[in-house]
């Protein structure tokens, strides 16, 4: 079996692995370390939890590693852009990981913080930057980072980009980069659009891919079952409390509903915390530290939000809001079964979502098992507790404020959040106006 060492990686890294414990390479690592520690351009297709953070951070550290010098003023040597802050984040704490052993400057620059610290951290410039769009923009405004010093740029989940309108301010990022570049481009499905962008970011890419295009995982049991929309509270509290869950998440498609679900399941004394874009920053890590630690073993989020949550032991994957766009459904249940564990995907359908249902099983070729409503659903129904209202959302004004919106969680020199857990960019060139945005997602943009 092939091992790291035999990879040919920088004794440096080698001695972080055996560290932390890593042996064997996973089949992403396997396939892309080789071509690019050849300086090839790479597209690679995998999803989250295949080991793709490593597949492009071990090479890259060993291109430091082995060309060590000053980073650039105001700009950073190896750049990887990451569609979530959670996501961020966690790519940086790898790279600290698998570079403990090297002289190495690490920055994640995201929103939802104050922008300052980061221009300062950024002055005398950065070996790895990793960053999410929407804050890289507005430091790229604020002339407080330039591209002209990259020498490997990562685009990380690339379709998520795609859901949030990212494609022209990604398009005016390839403008700033150098041409004599090395890029790494992943993507966990490569629908026409992504192919399109990654064809003018790469030159003869290697092609790599841990799965046929849109499968899921093959060790998730995927059902569904069918039930009106106002039902399914009961049904949720029925499943949450009549399985043995070590850890679960739950899926709608907005902010306010995950809320809603939160409190729904607080009536029935079941605790679990919400994580989204209205959150603050302070909030989402006190509740993915809860849900890591276990003292929270139910986790409802939105799918950008989830976007970055690696965490084990995810026994289940509950679908309560069925996701209007099919490849969202591969990424929701990617969050179980890793690690060689077996997971349980479970959707709720209600009669309008029977649509976005047939599209998903077109998309993963597998048809879901039904299972049928429990016995004691009715009396569940009957028996359901009323949840407590939210805060009130009026201002003082008489009409309707922005609620929990307004002034909570938002940048401290940046922008205000607008979706769930990804920033979304900011007038970044007034004069052209604003760019259609992919699925209605960024309204302001050029």
């Amino acid at each position: 079996m092939t091992d790291f060492q035999s990879l040919g990686l920088a004794e440096p890294i080698l001695k972080a692995l055996i560290t932390k414990g890593y042996n064997s390479p996973t089949p992403i690592q396997l396939q892309a370390i080789p071509p690019v520690l050849a300086k090839r351009d790479l597209c690679g297709i995998a999803q989250t939890g295949t080991g793709k953070t490593a597949a492009f951070a071990l090479p890259a550290l060993d291109h430091l590693s082995r060309n060590p010098g000053p980073p650039p003023k105001r700009s950073a040597r190896v750049l990887i852009l990451s569609p979530t802050r959670e996501l961020a984040a966690q790519i940086a704490d790898s790279f600290r990981d698998y570079g403990r052993n090297m002289r190495l400057s690490v920055a994640c620059v995201f929103g939802g913080v104050p922008i300052q610290k980061q221009i300062r951290t950024l002055v005398s410039g950065v070996d790895v930057l990793v960053a999410t769009p929407g804050r890289m923009l507005d430091l790229i405004e604020q002339r407080a980072l330039q591209l002209n010093g990259v020498e490997i740029f990562v685009l990380d989940e690339a379709d998520q980009m795609m859901d949030l309108g990212f494609i022209q301010p990604l398009r005016r990022v390839h403008a700033l980069l150098p041409r004599d570049r090395q890029t790494l481009f992943f993507s966990a499905t490569m629908p026409r659009a992504i192919a399109e962008l990654g064809a003018s970011f790469l030159t003869d890419p290697v092609h790599v891919s841990v799965a046929p295009q849109a499968t899921t995982a093959e060790r998730v049991r995927q059902v569904v079952t069918f039930v009106e929309q106002k039902e399914k509270p009961a049904l949720l509290s029925i499943a949450l409390k009549g399985q043995a869950i070590d850890r679960a998440l739950v899926f709608t498609r907005t902010k306010h509903g995950a809320d809603r679900v939160v409190r729904q399941m607080a009536a029935c004394g079941i605790a679990s915390a919400a994580i989204h874009g209205n959150k603050s920053q302070a909030q989402r890590t006190t509740a993915l530290q809860a849900f890591r630690s276990g003292q929270v073993r139910i986790l409802v989020a939105t799918d950008i939000a989830a976007r970055g949550i690696d965490v084990s032991g995810v026994s289940h994957v509950f679908n309560y809001e069925l996701p209007n766009v099919a490849e969202q459904y591969v990424h929701r249940i990617g969050r179980t079964a890793r690690a060689g564990a077996e997971g349980l995907a479970i959707s709720f359908c209600a009669p309008d979502e029977r649509p976005y249902l047939r599209d998903i099983e077109k998309l993963t070729r597998i048809k879901c098992d039904i299972v049928p409503l429990p016995e004691n659903f009715v009396a569940a129904v009957q028996s359901m507790p009323k949840a407590a209202n939210p805060p009130s959302q009026r201002d003082t004004r008489g009409g309707f404020g922005r609620g929990n919106q307004a002034g909570r969680g938002q940048p401290q020199g940046g922008r205000r959040e607008e979706g769930d857990g990804a920033e979304r960019p900011r007038n970044y060139n007034r004069r052209k106006g604003p760019v259609g945005a992919h699925r209605g997602a960024v309204k302001r943009m050029g």
